[in-house]
């Protein structure tokens, strides 16, 4: 009798070419197909125990394959069917204006600064933020407002002309 690990060694040389050959023939795409051989066998490996017939293992693979492209083949058109993303509801700033603003963020205090860039570049809820600098909500919303006062107000003065 063989250790599992051996077993399942033997399997996949066994039978995974087979099971990327299938996959190849249902997607068309060989890394796709490695892809999904790798993973189907990975799940009927894992269900190697409850198996009643070790024999059967080859079927179940076969099956575990098709349902894994059925499901690829799935998300793939859900993917293709979702309306493009709108263009963002502003103008890009220019360089010089983009410029300002990278050095007024620069000039806040690191808890403003942090606040702001968890808070609206990384789209992070107040609490996620709060836990990512390990303080209160209500510590982000006023380091927040504070951040985004200093940055109206440093941008609100005249760029003198050179």
């Amino acid at each position: 009798m063989l250790a599992p690990a051996e077993r399942v060694t033997e399997l996949y040389r066994a039978h995974l070419p087979g099971a990327t050959r299938l996959a190849y023939l249902l997607t068309g795409d060989r890394a796709a197909a490695e892809d999904v051989a790798q993973e189907a066998f990975l799940r009927a490996a894992s269900r190697l125990g409850a198996l009643r017939d070790e024999n059967a293992f080859g079927a179940y693979l076969h099956r575990a394959v098709v349902n894994r492209v059925r499901n690829r083949a799935r998300r793939l058109t859900l993917e293709r069917a979702r309306p493009p993303e709108p263009p963002p509801p502003y103008d890009l700033p220019d360089v010089a204006t983009r410029d300002r603003l990278w050095a007024a963020l620069q000039r806040l205090p690191h808890r403003q600064r942090a606040a702001l860039v968890l808070r609206f570049y990384l789209d992070l809820s107040e609490a996620d933020v709060a836990d990512r600098l390990g303080c209160r909500p209500g510590t982000v919303k006023s380091a927040t407002a504070r951040g985004l006062a200093a940055l109206r107000a440093d941008l609100s003065t005249e760029v003198p002309d050179a």
